[in-house]
C-alpha cells in the first residue's frame, strides 16, 4: 500500500531570517540574502506577509500578500535587472 499521493509538490521554500539589512530565503539547500537596497518591497511589510512565500517552480519565489515574484537570477544578480519596480 502506498501513501503517496499524486498532485503538487510541497514547496520547498522558506524565510529564514529577517534583519534590519534584509531577508534570508532557503530553497533546495540554497540561501540567499535581499538586501532591502536592492529588494525594497519587503521592508516596511509585516512578518506574516514576508514569511508567506511559495515556489510555484523551481527558481521561481512568489509572495502573494506583498504580490511580488521573484526569480534565484534576480536575487542572486540583482545588478543585471536595474529595471525594477520600487517601493510605494
Amino acid at each position: 500500500m502506498s501513501f503517496s499521493v499524486p498532485g503538487n509538490s510541497i514547496s520547498a521554500v522558506e524565510v529564514t531570517h529577517i534583519s534590519s539589512h534584509g531577508v534570508w530565503i532557503l530553497s533546495h539547500d540554497k540561501e540567499m540574502f535581499m538586501p532591502y537596497d536592492e529588494f525594497p518591497w519587503f521592508k516596511d511589510e509585516p512578518v506574516k506577509a514576508v514569511l508567506n512565500v511559495q515556489e510555484p517552480s523551481p527558481g521561481h519565489f512568489y509572495w502573494p500578500e506583498i504580490d511580488v515574484d521573484l526569480t534565484e537570477e534576480i536575487i542572486e544578480h540583482p545588478e543585471r535587472y536595474p529595471n525594477r519596480a520600487s517601493s510605494t
